[in-house]
């Protein structure tokens, strides 16, 4: 399984960077170095030998494998900018929540009787800041993708489908099939 929420959720703190990451690959090399302390440490994270890594730096090499460039930005981004991003994600958790757009199944456990089958829908609906805070704390803490659905299908269910707990009272909501996801600031 794809993380498509944990990547959302990285992709939205990335909105909000002021300056774009390093360009070429021996900037980015660079940069990395210099967060993690040393072309060893930045080698392991990447999964390439130290010598690698150390002729990116003196500019020897200058066009990583797809796959390594891919890393390396991933790398780059994981670090850019970190009080940027925690200010946003501070934002975002205190007071002005998210935006979640999604195309997924979504199924209802409600009172015998009712319509409980699951279909697709397209859903675009903003998120109160304590559903911003738990995704997030939980982003942070580890959690997998199974468990971010979770809470974005609770938010879901409270905030679109329960309109705020002012009707369809104990309606539970079941979120899967995501197709896409999308979540901004």
């Amino acid at each position: 399984m794809t993380d498509l929420l944990a990547d959302s959720l990285d992709r939205a703190l990335e909105s909000a960077f002021t300056r774009r990451i390093p360009q070429s690959a021996q900037a980015q090399m660079r940069y990395l170095v210099k967060q993690l302390k040393g072309t060893r440490a930045a080698a392991q994270a990447l999964g390439v030998s130290q010598r690698t890594v150390e002729r990116y730096v003196a500019g020897r090499l200058k066009r990583p494998r797809k796959d390594l460039r891919a890393r390396l930005e991933g790398e780059v981004k994981k670090r850019w900018q970190p009080q940027v991003r925690a200010k946003a994600r501070r934002r975002a958790a205190s007071s002005d929540g998210l935006v979640v757009s999604t195309r997924a199944r979504f199924g209802f456990t409600a009172a015998p009787g009712t319509t409980d089958d699951a279909r697709v829908r397209d859903i675009t609906q903003a998120l109160p800041p304590q559903w911003a805070e738990r995704l997030f704390t939980a982003r942070e803490q580890g959690a997998d993708e199974r468990q971010l659905q979770q809470i974005a299908a609770d938010g879901l269910a409270q905030m679109y489908f329960r309109a705020n707990d002012s009707r369809a009272r104990g309606l539970g909501v079941e979120f899967t099939d995501v197709e896409h996801i999308r979540i901004d600031l």
